[in-house]
């Protein structure tokens, strides 16, 4: 496990896989380094070469550089060339955790996003915003857990939040606020079928749904478009093992909201008979065999 050792996903998946009388241990992504000795390369974790591993199923994208960040995508793919089974594949976690590439991938295989614009300027932005109907919601391209979301409906507040992120030389990454009901579907997919799903409802207050944010959920069982929609972004992203967030407009028009490569499932847990840990257990069982 590509996490921290103290997180609760991570010991939730060590659990289930020591009781299917598995090996299983967490590290951190600088402890994943290659090396080249004496004309051969190899990847280690620690002491322990890669290769000595059936599966990395990755639980974390932490913050770093640009250079630290595609370092860690390359080893990871590095891995996967070697023959380790990597969870989620590095594409797949290169495209999800950028908004900004996922919302193109999506929109070019069909799928129904929110008008979203993605830019570099705050003039480029403000002209966007009134052609968004002067209400939008301002998301980092790389953030996970409704961090860093905003929604802006006032022009002045725009100019202010555009003008901030061009100077933080941030890409600017706005979509059309989608009128209709507040509440959003998270539908867990493994492999190309739905684990569980639930639909979830944002404090009173705030429009975002997530847990982290003091979100709450309910009992949800997707239906047959729902589950099309939600496998379909997961195969577009490359994502074996996703979080895909679905919402409704006022027309009734299903949208994709985000597709998650690292996605939880605390919240799911409650409201599903599915034991996660041990779904992904029997999926790896059968994909090594």
């Amino acid at each position: 496990m590509i996490g921290n050792q103290d997180s609760w996903y991570v010991q939730q998946l060590c659990d289930a896989f020591r009781s299917g009388n598995h090996e299983a241990t967490a590290c951190l992504f600088p402890e994943l380094e290659a090396r080249i000795l004496d004309g051969k390369s190899t990847l280690h974790i620690g002491d322990r070469a890669v290769a000595y591993y059936d599966a990395l199923i990755v639980r974390t994208m932490p913050p770093g550089s640009l250079e630290q960040v595609v370092l860690r995508m390359n080893l990871l793919a590095l891995a996967e060339e070697s023959g380790v089974i990597v969870l989620n594949p590095a594409k797949a976690i290169e495209c999800a955790v950028d908004k900004g590439l996922t919302s193109l991938r999506l929109s070019q295989a069909g799928l129904t996003v929110p008008n979203t614009v993605i830019c570099e300027s705050c003039e480029q932005a403000i002209d966007q915003f009134h052609q968004l109907g002067n209400d939008v919601v301002v998301k980092p391209i790389f953030g996970a857990e409704g961090r860093g979301i905003l929604r802006v409906a006032d022009e002045q507040m725009a100019w202010r939040t555009f003008r901030t992120l061009e100077r933080l030389q941030a890409a600017i990454y706005i979509q059309q606020f989608l009128p209709g009901k507040l509440e959003d579907i998270r539908v867990l997919v493994l492999n190309g079928e739905v684990v569980a799903s639930m639909k979830r409802f944002p404090a009173e207050g705030d429009f975002r749904s997530n847990a982290a944010q003091q979100g709450t959920a309910a009992a949800y069982v997707a239906n047959c478009d729902e589950a099309a929609t939600a496998i379909k972004a997961a195969e577009v992203t490359g994502c074996i093992f996703a979080g895909v967030d679905l919402m409704y407009d006022d027309k009734n028009q299903l949208n994709v909201i985000e597709v998650n490569a690292v996605p939880g499932w605390k919240a799911l847990q409650k409201y599903s008979t599915i034991n996660v840990p041990k779904t992904l257990v029997t999926w790896l069982q059968n994909r090594l065999a």
